[in-house]
């Protein structure tokens, strides 16, 4: 694995990308080294991702609340202060939101399957 240096993170100099979900948008900010991912993801008021995700991440909920859909019918709602990691592969998820709701996500090698 690639060490990273000590280095501090000023989210408010890293650019936003707008995403359109299959309802409202998610706006994404990313900082991204070899084999790891780290984002902070906002979803507006009424989001509903486009697409069931099988990738594994580790989530943070940084403020509001998101339902977290699996594609087998369960819900599990993260509030502020909650949080849920998965490895690769071991479910088909998606987010929604009834209200807005800002994350912070980590994926990497390191949560592959196998």
């Amino acid at each position: 694995m690639k060490k990273i240096s000590f280095q501090l993170i000023d989210w408010n100099g890293i650019s936003k990308t707008i995403s359109q979900g299959a309802a409202g948008k998610s706006i994404s900010q990313m900082i991204e080294y070899p084999g790891l991912k780290i984002r902070i993801v906002e979803y507006s008021a009424g989001y509903l991702a486009d697409h069931w995700c099988q990738k594994g991440h580790i989530v943070y909920c940084l403020e509001g609340e998101v339902t977290n859909e699996q594609e087998n019918g369960d819900q599990f709602i993260l509030k502020q202060g909650m949080g849920y990691i998965v490895t690769d592969d071991m479910s088909s998820h998606r987010s929604r939101t009834e209200k807005k709701a800002k994350l912070l996500i980590v994926d990497g090698d390191f949560l592959k399957s196998g």
